[in-house]
């Protein structure tokens, strides 16, 4: 019998740092936030990388974006470099691997059919019979799209298990069409309405069914497991189902204080990144990334109307979490699960004026959520030290009792999970963005220390500073300021120690980034 510990990691998608209980009176994450009493939670989590795809690679990886080369979304994860990651390394060490939910670990929508599973050109080769092995993991049900959106049709054949789950709900797709009305008038807010859809057949419910389902089907447990447990909200659009929709009164919501763009006070990309038209040839793709992916300016009561959608489908998820917990519990294995819940990257949810995500480093997108509870695992701790979600897959190998590869970037959290006084210097964020999102190139470097944060545009030589510790709110740009030219010195002495190499050979993207 081996009586090593079982992993389960859990994530959602585009979730700010501060959108839990323990962070955030307003929103309820019951579950979440006893994982966090009784376990440790970190307070300046970084993402390596502001979207999906790098962020993800990095976390099954342990390596940086430009370095395992998934430098941009649209660009995939090479499956040799997957199969390295803690999934393949642990399946091969003895653990049950399984992946539910969003992987994005491959580009959606691609310009050609690729072969993976995730492509929505390459459906037809996995039918309804296939459930891995992918990246590592030997048993696989996939969320591929998770967040439908009203102006891009979904494919045929439907891309994942989800998609074709839903697709049978109901008469003549029923669940489809419920997904696109809506229950009560909104307020006209961007990509936000009260949805339709009943709660039993969300992505976040099939999430929690099948994780659950999973956990129950193991049979003899002879060996450990290593689950990653996916969950696609709350990213936008924001179509919250009945009731977790209702959840939340936008009138009782509190609005960012700075909540106005202020592009004079920031590097010149910022503005640029709003205002030049995404470069992509392909006229549904262009449609898509130009209105899908950013927002018009919205009134006071619409931000509060997305606010509040977006609180409820991050409840609806604290709900399914607290639904695979106990199923933990009633199978006896919460004792000896290190358990972690985590996201890939934030939202601006309206702070500087600004929505979802792009290429503005701010906390609200860089700073994410991590919470883990298990063996070895010190009870109601905050950690400051400045880490990343590059660091889990160093820490499941030291928790599996296994030789992590050589060149890997991430370091083991253990001490701090347990505890032990450790002292972190910096945490990285690396970012080159495709000007297929937003029309124009850039090659964004960030470092954070527990004072200080510092982006460099290394193409043209400009950046940005903020003193966290005076200014949390990140204001003032100090990067020109004569009196923190030492600061901006040491910050950049950190990016260029950036540990591992920079690829050469970065590929192009084969979708839209």
């Amino acid at each position: 019998m081996d009586h090593r510990p079982n992993i389960l990691l859990i994530t959602s998608d585009q979730q700010r740092a501060d959108c839990n209980g323990f962070e955030n009176p307003l929103i309820r994450t019951p579950h979440i936030d006893r994982l966090a009493r009784e376990g440790t939670r970190f307070s300046a989590c970084i993402t390596p990388n502001l979207v999906c795809q790098p962020s993800r690679a990095s976390i099954l990886t342990g390596l940086l974006p430009l370095t395992h080369g998934v430098w941009d979304n649209g660009v995939d994860l090479d499956p040799a470099v997957g199969e390295r990651g803690f999934a393949g390394t642990l399946s091969r060490a003895g653990y049950q691997t399984a992946f539910i939910g969003k992987a994005h670990f491959a580009t959606k929508s691609t310009f050609a059919p690729t072969g993976t599973p995730e492509c929505n050109k390459s459906q037809a080769r996995y039918g309804p019979n296939w459930f891995g092995p992918y990246m590592g993991f030997r048993h696989v049900e996939l969320t591929v799209l998770g967040h439908m959106h009203r102006t891009r049709p979904l494919e045929r054949p439907p891309v994942g298990h989800y998609e074709r789950w839903l697709v049978l709900r109901g008469e003549n797709e029923q669940g489809l069409k419920l997904w696109a009305q809506e229950t009560r008038p909104g307020t006209g807010a961007a990509q936000t309405w009260y949805s339709g859809l009943p709660a039993a057949w969300h992505s976040s419910t099939w999430v929690g069914d099948r994780a659950i389902d999973w956990l129950f089907r193991q049979g003899k447990r002879d060996r450990p497991f290593c689950a990653w447990v996916s969950f696609p909200d709350p990213h936008h659009p924001f179509d919250c189902p009945e009731p977790w929709s209702v959840m939340y009164d936008p009138g009782g919501m509190v609005l960012p204080r700075n909540r106005v763009r202020d592009l004079e006070r920031r590097p010149w990309w910022h503005k640029a990144a709003l205002e030049n038209k995404p470069r992509l040839s392909d006229p549904a793709m262009l449609k898509f990334r130009a209105e899908g992916s950013r927002m018009p300016d919205q009134t006071d009561a619409q931000l509060a109307a997305i606010t509040a959608n977006y609180y409820g489908m991050i409840s609806l998820i604290d709900h399914n979490v607290g639904r695979i917990l106990t199923a933990l519990n009633d199978l006896g294995l919460a004792d000896n699960t290190l358990v972690v819940y985590t996201t890939d990257h934030g939202d601006m949810l309206g702070n500087h004026g600004l929505y979802l995500k792009g290429p503005t480093p701010y906390e609200d997108l860089m700073r994410v959520t991590l919470v883990a509870r298990g063996p070895n695992v010190a009870g109601n701790k905050v950690v400051s030290e400045p880490v990343s979600t590059l660091d889990l897959a160093a820490t499941f190998y030291d928790v599996a009792g296994v030789s992590q590869p050589a060149d890997i970037q991430s370091r083991n959290l253990g001490g701090l999970f347990a505890g032990k006084p450790e002292s972190r210097d910096v945490a990285y964020s690396e970012w080159h963005v495709h000007p297929s999102r937003c029309g124009v190139a850039l090659n964004l470097r960030s470092v954070r220390t527990k004072r200080y944060k510092c982006t460099f545009e290394l193409a043209s030589g400009a950046g940005e500073l903020y003193d966290l510790a005076n200014d949390p709110d990140e204001m003032n740009n100090l990067f020109d300021d004569p009196g923190y030219a030492k600061v901006r010195k040491e910050m950049e002495d950190l990016m260029r120690a950036r540990p591992g190499k920079v690829r050469e050979d970065l590929p192009e993207p084969i979708g839209m980034a």
